[in-house]
């Protein structure tokens, strides 16, 4: 009987506990109404385009001086028995739209300038010095000597040594310093060992 009270006891919290879970809805209190979002008003957005930017104007160019006459060297040989022609002037060649001849082979652009010409010289000398004291160096190592990683790095810096002389002949000066100075420093660590 006890189980039987006390599952009644239970059932009747039980049953208490689940009037009371539930919202009370009075007639006084109707549910919220949601409204409506608002109106978008979209402003067209003006698109006038910017008026155009010129381009900047080119630097104007000098002409290099002409020569009235030309040097003993260029004139040209006359016969003496042929009286001599007189000078014709020269007409301007009109300019045309027409395609290079597939004999004709387009002239190679001139390499950059990285440097004033008057330091050129100055900088090539330092360059080939630089190259010539790396190679002495190596030249005082025993190749037979050196574990693999020395050998590796005194084939590099001869490697290197190379690409200088080419970039040199190219007139690239100054990736040309940067190889011999690269090739100098390891030529260094080698010939310390």
């Amino acid at each position: 009987m006890r189980s039987t009270i006390a599952l009644v006891a239970l059932l009747t919290l039980a049953a208490a506990g689940c009037t009371r879970a539930h919202a009370k809805v009075s007639p006084d209190n109707p549910p919220l109404d949601v409204p409506l979002p608002p109106e978008h008003d979209v402003e067209p957005t003006e698109t006038d385009t910017p008026a155009p930017v010129p381009l900047p104007q080119e630097p104007a160019r000098t002409a290099p001086p002409r020569r009235n006459a030309p040097s003993p060297r260029e004139q040209p040989r006359t016969d003496p028995q042929r009286p001599p022609q007189p000078a014709q002037p020269e007409a301007a060649p009109a300019p045309s739209a027409e395609l290079p001849k597939p004999e004709e082979a387009p002239r190679a652009a001139a390499p950059l300038q990285t440097m004033p010409t008057t330091a050129e010289g100055e900088a090539e000398r330092t360059i080939r010095a630089t190259l010539a004291r790396a190679n002495t160096d190596l030249n005082r190592v025993d190749y037979r000597a050196l574990n693999s990683d020395a050998r590796n790095q005194y084939d590099t810096a001869k490697r290197i040594i190379r690409q200088a002389d080419e970039a040199i002949r190219a007139k690239n000066l100054v990736f040309a310093k940067t190889l011999a100075d690269k090739a100098a420093s390891l030529a260094v660590q080698l010939a310390g060992r």
